[in-house]
């Protein structure tokens, strides 16, 4: 087996083109799957059903790209009791600046907003900060590094963070649609974590093809159907 196929190198959502560092880094930032933590955020954001602070919606998808696109994907692969899922392209200290300014960055936004609009974001800033060290460096055991956590701070948590972003507050609505995007990110990553590994034991069967549409069809689809709710709220409010 090569060097490459022991990483996630030849994954789907890694380009063909480019440097190998730079399709490393894509790569690492898993952008199908960061997508859809996105589009939840957007999707909670869309749930308020007055005005939308689209300043805010901007900045609470910015947050989830840095928070969890960059600095959690990087901190599970340093945090990885395994080989390292993306080999040794980066040095150590090199992911660790990343993982560090991105999250500064992404906290710094949040606590701008925290302090001036909504509060109660600091519940959703503590849980999240919270899951991304716990799941990602499995620390206590591994305890929280499991599906349904997984399934709760990367699925339900955002669309929650989205509402509360608009609202400064909680509703049964939004908390029904976070158990549903919470079942959605369940299915997702009960398919990558079987994929995952079919890919890295250079397996390209019937199995390995039918995750793979799976997950291409759950990304993608999230993300579209998000984005056209964020369409017909633009209309709306044109």
């Amino acid at each position: 087996m090569s060097a490459e196929n022991k990483t996630r190198i030849d994954e789907w959502f890694v380009p063909k083109f480019g440097p190998m560092r730079f399709r490393v880094f894509v790569g690492l930032m898993f952008l199908p799957y960061t997508g859809m933590c996105v589009s939840f955020a957007i999707i909670g954001s869309m749930l308020a059903s007055e005005v939308i602070w689209w300043d805010r919606l901007g900045a609470i998808a910015l947050i989830y790209i840095l928070a969890l696109g960059i600095s959690a994907h990087v901190a599970d692969s340093l945090g990885s009791k395994k080989t390292k899922p993306w080999g040794s392209y980066f040095r150590k200290t090199q992911l660790l600046i990343i993982m560090g300014a991105s999250l500064i960055a992404a906290y710094a936004i949040g606590v701008y907003y925290i302090v001036f609009f909504v509060p109660l974001l600091a519940i959703i800033a503590v849980l999240e900060g919270f899951f991304l060290f716990t799941y990602n460096y499995e620390i206590w055991d591994g305890k929280f590094h499991n599906d349904f956590w997984f399934a709760v701070s990367w699925g339900s948590l955002p669309v929650l963070a989205g509402y509360i972003m608009q609202t400064n507050s909680v509703s049964i609505f939004a908390l029904a649609v976070a158990a549903l995007t919470g079942l959605i990110s369940y299915t997702e990553i009960s398919m990558s974590r079987p994929y995952k590994q079919l890919k890295q034991r250079n397996r390209n069967d019937a199995l390995t093809y039918r995750l793979e549409i799976g997950l291409k069809v759950l990304s993608v689809g999230t993300i579209l159907f998000a984005l056209s709710i964020l369409a017909v709220r633009i209309i709306i409010f044109s």
